[in-house]
This record gives C-alpha cells, sequence and structure tokens, in this order.
C-alpha cells in the first residue's frame, strides 16, 4: 500500500465507524487509542458479560479482539475502503478475571486487499500487572466498490 493511498484522516474514520458498532456499545467497550496500525478498546467488568465460573466469556473476548484486529488494519486502508473479517483464531490463555479489559489489534501484514491483524487481551485489576489472557490472529478483507459497505 502506498503513502498515497492512506487516509490522513484515519482517526477520525475509525472512531465514526467505532461509534456506530452496536455490539461494542452493547458490552460498554471504549476506544482508547488510534494509531496507524494499531487499535486499543477496553471494557471494564461486568457481571452481564460472564460466564458460569464468573469469568469474563470467551465469546466477549473474542468479539472485542475482532474488533481490536478489524480496526487495526481498517486503519492503513484507503479512504475508500471497508473492512470485514474472513477469518480468525483466538487461543484463550487464561481465565478473564479483572476490574477491565484492554484489547490490543496490531497489522502484522498489510496488503492491498488481504491484512493480517494480531491481537492481544490483557485483564487488568489490583496492584498485579496486566494479565495476557487471549491472542487473535485475524484476517481482513479489504472491500472497495460493493453496494452497502462503506467505512
Amino acid at each position: 500500500m502506498n503513502a498515497e493511498q492512506i487516509n490522513p484522516d484515519f482517526k477520525t474514520r475509525v472512531r465514526d465507524s467505532f461509534a456506530r458498532q452496536k455490539a461494542m456499545t452493547t458490552i460498554g467497550a471504549e476506544l482508547i487509542t488510534v494509531e496507524h496500525g494499531t487499535i486499543e478498546i477496553e471494557v471494564p467488568f461486568d457481571e452481564k458479560l460472564t460466564q458460569q465460573h464468573g469469568f469474563l466469556h470467551a465469546g466477549i473476548i473474542s468479539t472485542a479482539l475482532d474488533s481490536a484486529c478489524g480496526y487495526a488494519a481498517y486503519s492503513i486502508m484507503p479512504a475508500d475502503a471497508a473492512v470485514l473479517t474472513i477469518e480468525f483464531k483466538i487461543n484463550l490463555l487464561s481465565p478473564g478475571r479483572g476490574e477491565r479489559f484492554i484489547f490490543r489489534g496490531e497489522v502484522t501484514k498489510p496488503g492491498s486487499t488481504i491484512i493480517v491483524s494480531d491481537g492481544r487481551a490483557y485483564a487488568i485489576g489490583g496492584a498485579e500487572p496486566p494479565k495476557l489472557i487471549a491472542s487473535m490472529t485475524g484476517t481482513m478483507m479489504v472491500v472497495q466498490g460493493r453496494d452497502g459497505l462503506t467505512g
């Protein structure tokens, strides 16, 4: 991807798109970092997002990591492109136990049609250092010229 294709207003574009994501609103997610190729999303602990043992549900972890990886890819796309996830693999490494959670997505391999992003989820609580609870590799498709799919 060459420099003239990159949208100089990518931060606003990412924030506007994120604000339209009802799933992120539902889980209380907040976009806390928007950099070229890197996104961080924070989700506070909420009992309504837990599984039967009181840990953050794997589906919520997957959802937030997918968005972090997708928006990392979106941040490097041309201004006329949209993003769709076409595949991801998640490793759940430790129970989702914390006061809040950070989901970081970073572009690993940029491309003009396919972008690979890697994500990491961290649990944060008390005086303990952040604990890695999950990792993800996601494959994102650059979508251009398709009816109904814009930023």
